[in-house]
């Protein structure tokens, strides 16, 4: 089971920066390096026979992991004659923004009707 903690370890090191940051790309004198947000999450498990009532259920073996992971694009850097600003990806920030705002909505609509009160 540690050497399977040691791999995922390795390959979430090695991926890292390069989901977040991708290749940089060069085209008609434009750098563009698109920026993401990246989230991983692993889990393990293992187990060994437990004492019961049965020969049966005392001999026992197990293990198991699993893992996954997101990324979502939210826009370049973008160096055009010497100056670098960041061009953000619209659709990612009205896709994260829409919750926000209806929370927020929901929110200040139940202040007001706390205060009419």
């Amino acid at each position: 089971m540690a050497s399977l903690t040691k791999q995922l370890a390795d390959t979430v090191t090695q991926v890292g920066v390069h989901s977040a940051y991708g290749e940089p790309v060069e085209t008609g004198g434009t750098t563009i390096m698109p920026v993401a947000t990246t989230w991983y999450g692993f889990g393990a498990g293992e187990g060994t026979g437990a004492g019961g009532v049965s020969e049966e259920a005392t001999q026992g073996e197990g293990s198991g992991g699993g893992g996954g992971g997101i990324s979502i694009p939210v826009g370049a850097y973008v160096t055009r004659d010497g100056a670098t600003r960041f061009e953000p990806n619209v659709v990612a920030l009205l896709v994260v923004g829409a919750p926000f705002v209806w929370v927020a909505g929901r929110a200040l609509a139940r202040v007001i009707r706390a205060l009419k009160r």
